[in-house]
């Protein structure tokens, strides 16, 4: 998403409403799983030598439930205030919030996914409905099994066993 900084100059304030896609956050080490484009309403606005951007971001992330790893949708949305100057001479150091503007167009893709990425929650849960939806019940050479199935099943291992302990109890009788 980019903003020509001669507009902004022209009028008191620059409303813009984008879709911007920020699908490469997939790629990164996080937890995103899946991430498509995100809708994003900014009002740009040049006041005291700085340029103010209210950004509203609006999506959905698809992230693993941290009991059961199951992909589970995460929606969210997210108001930020960014401030950047247009100075040359502004020198930015690593603990201002204000940003600066490389040449005549003011680029916000990296500021959106920033904030988008500090939105991953520290850890999600899926519902019960998501956890049964999504689970595994059986994969190569294993299923799960109820307690009723399992009390009226012997284990062929134990078979042979079984079979010994009824002959002996066939002979003390």
């Amino acid at each position: 998403m980019k903003i020509p900084l001669r507009k902004m100059i022209q009028s008191d304030g620059l409303p813009i409403e984008a879709t911007v896609d920020v699908s490469e956050l997939e790629q990164l080490n996080n937890d995103i799983r899946k991430i498509g484009s995100v809708f994003v309403k900014c009002e740009a606005e040049k006041q005291d030598g700085l340029i103010h951007c209210q950004l509203q971001i609006t999506g959905e992330m698809i992230l693993p439930c941290a009991r059961t790893l199951v992909d589970v949708p995460y929606p969210f949305e997210v108001n930020t205030l960014e401030l950047f100057s247009d100075d040359p001479y502004f020198e930015e150091d690593d603990e201002s919030d204000i940003h600066r503007v490389e040449g005549e167009i003011l680029d916000l893709g990296p500021y959106i996914k920033e904030n988008v990425i500090l939105e991953i929650p520290f850890r999600f849960y899926a519902t019960e409905d998501q956890i049964e939806e999504n689970a595994l019940s059986s994969g190569d050479g294993w299923s799960v099994i109820t307690e009723e199935e399992n009390e009226n099943k012997i284990d062929p291992r134990m078979a042979k066993l079984q079979s010994l302990l009824n002959e002996k109890k066939n002979e003390n009788q």
